[in-house]
C-alpha cells in the first residue's frame, strides 16, 4: 500500500496589499527626515529664509496702484510664499527619489514584492507631510514675527494652505517623473531650478502682475502659478475668488495626471538604465 507524499512546500509569499505598502514605505521616509537632524532643520530653514528675504526686498514697493488697497506687504505676500515654497519643496521628490535610486534602497525594494506605484505615491505622501510641516511653521514665524494677519483670518488662511498644497503635491509629481526619466542629482536640479525660477518670478507671486514690463506681464498672465498664487491670495485676504480656485485645482488635476503616467512608466525601466 503505497503511502500518500504529503508537500511540505510553503506557498509563496506575494508581499503585503497596496495600502500596507504605501504606509510602510511612506513611514520609512518619514523616520528618514526625522532621524537627520540636519536636513530637517534645513528644510525648515529654507522658506524662512526665503520669507524674510522677500519681505524686506520687496515690501518698500507696497502701497503702490497695483497693490490692493489697504493691504500690508506682509498680509500680501505670505500667500504667494505658501504656494512658492510648496513648489520648492516638490523638487525636493525628484531629488529624492534619484538619491534612493542611486544609495541602492530602490534596487533592495525591487528584490522584494514591492509595487513601483507603492513606491512613489509613499515618496509623494512623506513629502507632503514634510511640505505641510514646513507651511505651518512659516505661518506661525509670519504671525509671531512679522504680523500676519490677513482680512480672511483662519476661515481664509486654512483653505489657502491647503491649495498650496495641493499644488505642491501635483507639481512632486511632475518632478518624480523627471528624476524617474533623467535619474542624476545634477540634471535633477539644473531642470528643476530652470523650471522653478521662471515660475516663481514670472508670477503674481511677489509683486501684481499689472506693475511688470509689459512682455514680462505677457509670462505672468499665462503662467500657472500666477493663479495659484492670486487663487490663494484671494482666499486669504477674503476677496472675490472667483474661478481662481477651480482654475488652480484643474491645472493641478491636469499636472497630477500627467506625472503619474509619466512617473510609473519611467520607474519602471531597469535601474542600470
Amino acid at each position: 500500500m503505497t503511502t500518500p507524499t504529503i508537500s511540505t512546500a510553503l506557498p509563496r509569499w506575494r508581499g503585503t496589499g497596496l495600502l500596507n505598502q504605501i504606509s510602510i514605505l511612506t513611514g520609512r521616509s518619514l523616520r528618514a527626515l526625522v532621524n537627520d537632524p540636519k536636513l530637517l532643520v534645513l528644510s525648515l530653514l529654507q522658506p524662512l529664509i526665503m520669507l524674510l528675504l522677500f519681505s524686506q526686498v520687496f515690501g518698500s514697493m507696497a502701497g503702490g496702484a497695483a497693490f490692493p488697497a489697504g493691504v500690508s506687504y506682509i498680509n500680501y505676500l505670505m500667500p504667494a510664499i505658501l504656494v512658492t515654497s510648496g513648489v520648492g519643496a516638490a523638487l525636493q521628490s525628484g531629488i529624492g527619489l534619484v538619491t534612493d535610486m542611486k544609495n541602492g534602497v530602490l534596487g533592495r525594494l525591487r528584490s522584494l514584492p514591492v509595487s513601483n506605484v507603492s513606491v512613489l505615491v509613499a515618496r509623494s505622501l512623506s513629502d507632503l507631510v514634510r511640505t505641510a510641516v514646513q507651511l505651518v511653521v512659516l505661518l506661525i514665524a509670519a504671525t509671531v514675527l512679522f504680523d500676519f494677519s490677513p482680512a480672511g483670518g483662519v476661515l481664509g488662511v486654512v483653505p489657502a494652505f491647503l491649495l498650496a498644497l495641493t499644488v505642491s503635491w501635483a507639481l512632486s509629481w511632475i518632478f518624480l517623473a523627471v528624476g524617474a526619466w533623467v535619474r542624476n542629482a545634477e540634471s535633477m536640479q539644473t531642470v528643476g531650478f530652470l523650471a522653478m525660477f521662471p515660475l516663481m518670478f514670472a508670477s503674481s507671486a511677489f509683486v501684481p502682475v499689472d506693475g511688470l514690463p509689459v512682455w514680462l506681464r505677457v509670462v505672468a498672465t499665462i503662467n500657472p502659478l500666477t493663479y495659484a498664487v492670486d487663487a490663494s491670495r484671494n482666499l486669504a485676504l477674503d476677496m472675490p475668488v472667483g474661478n481662481g480656485v477651480i482654475g488652480a485645482l484643474a491645472a493641478s488635476v491636469g499636472l497630477l495626471v500627467v506625472g503619474v503616467v509619466a512617473a510609473v512608466r519611467g520607474f519602471r525601466r531597469p535601474l542600470a538604465g
